[in-house]
């Protein structure tokens, strides 16, 4: 793919560029059998494959430049913008945005955050799309609510020229620190979540909830593990680090109990109102941390769906699912160093199947989703 953002140095996030992208997906294999510790007993399935371009669902613009002329996509060494705007990883139903943003930045006089000198107002502009549908999310990432009321006030003007823009927010970020978000979210419409469309579900994304950025492969993501479920067919399973409840919601038929457990009560929320919409029976949603919700459990049921941050599952987490009756586990992980770690204290699973998902092309990064069964 060519980038003239790359070429002229302007941006270098996608590393592997200048790679052909078959070379990139056959790295990622061989990187993921080596952290499975290239295990003659793992049957692999052909590696998911991505669109080269236009596969982010996803935008987060560093707002930089002027209250005049706005610039949106990420700041240089020296803290100046860089404008994005036409990065092919977007599609176009998404950076069809840009624009109306820029304008609605210089017209309700919002300034953008110099992170040099620490003052202005608005720091991120982050925009979600939902492909099946075209609509969007918009979250204005603010330092303070000093321009909250200009905002509200020509929001109006915004959703006339983007009527596609369905949930609309402000994110108050005070700090003076490389963070996306805070944690007040405020509303500025009626509307508080995108449906997002996967294999036949309808999903929920709201603003400060985790949904995966490339929607083709999160769904393909969703079948395999679906797929093996099925296959064992177990009369329960948990779902650790659930969000708005993706694996739960796929592999909730009826035939067993389903819980899922996430920190944020906002995803869990969304996971919630899914379930409902989708008419899925035996499904619950809690709001706890993982480890804890996992170790409150008088008993995990025979199988246990964990997708971890990239820090992954931790020693407490681990020792609860060694010492517990639990026959298979499926891991999806999008950090192959924590993986391993987290493998060495399992010593009572091992690895049977395994996926290289390619959620994130161009770059080192991958989804390797792993079937691991109790050890007889």
């Amino acid at each position: 793919m060519h980038c003239a953002y790359f070429d002229t140095a302007l941006c270098r996030s996608c590393t592997w560029l200048p790679r052909p992208y078959a070379q990139q997906l056959a790295a990622k294999q061989q990187a993921a059998r080596h952290a499975l510790g290239d295990d003659p007993g793992v049957h692999w399935s052909q590696p998911v494959a991505s669109a080269e371009a236009g596969f982010r669902n996803r935008a987060k613009m560093v707002v930089g430049g002027s209250i005049e002329a706005p610039v949106l996509g990420l700041l240089d060494a020296h803290g100046a913008g860089v404008d994005l705007e036409d990065c092919a990883l977007y599609p176009q139903a998404l950076r069809a945005a840009f624009a109306p943003l820029r304008r609605l930045i210089s017209a309700a006089r919002i300034a953008p955050y110099d992170v040099p000198a620490r003052r202005g107002e608005l720091k991120f502009v982050l925009v979600t799309l939902a492909e099946d549908s075209g609509a969007l999310m918009i979250r204005f990432v603010l330092r303070s609510r000093e321009a909250l009321g200009r905002l509200r006030g020509h929001l109006p003007q915004l959703q006339a020229e983007l009527p596609q823009a369905r949930v609309l927010s402000a994110n108050l970020q005070p700090v003076h620190q490389a963070v996306l978000e805070g944690d007040e979210e405020i509303l500025l419409g009626e509307q508080d979540a995108l449906p997002l469309r996967s294999n036949g579900l309808t999903l929920w994304v709201g603003p400060q909830a985790f949904a995966q950025t490339n929607t083709p492969v999160a769904a393909a993501l969703y079948r395999q593990a679906r797929a093996w479920v099925q296959e064992l067919d177990p009369p329960a399973l948990l779902d650790l680090y659930c969000g708005a409840g993706g694996f739960a919601l796929h592999c909730a038929d009826g035939r067993r109990d389903v819980l899922g457990i996430e920190s944020s009560a906002a995803a869990v929320a969304l996971a919630r109102r899914a379930a409902h919409d989708n008419a899925l029976p035996r499904i619950q949603f809690a709001a706890l941390d993982a480890a804890q919700g996992a170790a409150a459990l008088t008993a995990l049921p025979p199988l246990v769906i964990v997708n971890p941050p990239r820090r992954g599952l931790g020693a407490e987490l681990c020792a609860t699912l060694q010492a517990s009756a639990a026959r298979w586990l499926i891991y999806s992980s999008c950090n192959a160093a924590t993986l391993t770690r987290d493998l060495a204290a399992l010593p009572g699973f091992h690895a049977r199947r395994a996926q290289v998902l390619d959620l994130f092309p161009h770059t080192a990064h991958y989804e390797l989703l792993c079937l691991l069964e109790r050890a007889a």
